[in-house]
Order: C-alpha cells, then structure tokens, then sequence
C-alpha cells in the first residue's frame, strides 16, 4: 500500500465506476466530452443511477456551452452507457463486452 490512510472507501452516497468501463472498451469508443459527461452522471446519481441535472447544470459541471449537451448525451445513449427521457437521466448497468 502507498499510502494506507488514504486508502479508498466506498461513500455514503453509493457512486462508483465499474471496471468494465475500460476493460469493456468504453473508453476508447467514447469522446473526452461524453467520459465527463458519464463521470458526472455517476457522482450525482442515487443508488439506482438516476439524477435530474439539466443540460445547463451538465455544461457547466464540464465545460461544454449547454447546446452541445444534447450531443454527448446521444452518444452515451448509443454506448448503452445511459438511458434518457427527459428530465431524467439513469446511469445503466455496463453492458457485456460485445463481440
């Protein structure tokens, strides 16, 4: 260990990445701006995935202007990476490694 007292605790407010996000591909399918957005999505998130953040909160929370929201939410969308109908977002469970 590096650095044992800071070792990693699962937080209160349940958020976390799977693994499969970069062993499954995602990471090099996916564009910098749609990671952040994903990233965003896991942190806000309940326990179940969902949050509510609209596309002006988004932008601002990754450095995007707000019109360019709807884009790189779309290509979360086609990852399988997030599911969305408006105003509500679900982070979805990382789908299996496609062949």
């Amino acid at each position: 260990m590096l650095c044992e007292e800071r070792t990693r605790q699962v937080p209160a407010q349940f958020s976390w990445i799977g693994h499969r996000l970069v062993s499954g591909g995602f990471c090099r399918r996916c564009r910098t701006e749609e990671l952040a957005l994903y990233l965003v999505l896991v942190v806000v998130g309940d326990a179940d995935g969902l949050s509510y953040y609209g596309d002006e909160s988004i932008a601002g929370l990754i450095g995007v202007p707000s019109s360019r929201v709807p884009e790189i939410r779309e290509g979360l969308v086609r990852a399988d990476l997030v599911a969305y109908r408006k105003p509500l977002y679900q982070v979805l469970e990382l789908p299996e490694a496609r062949v």
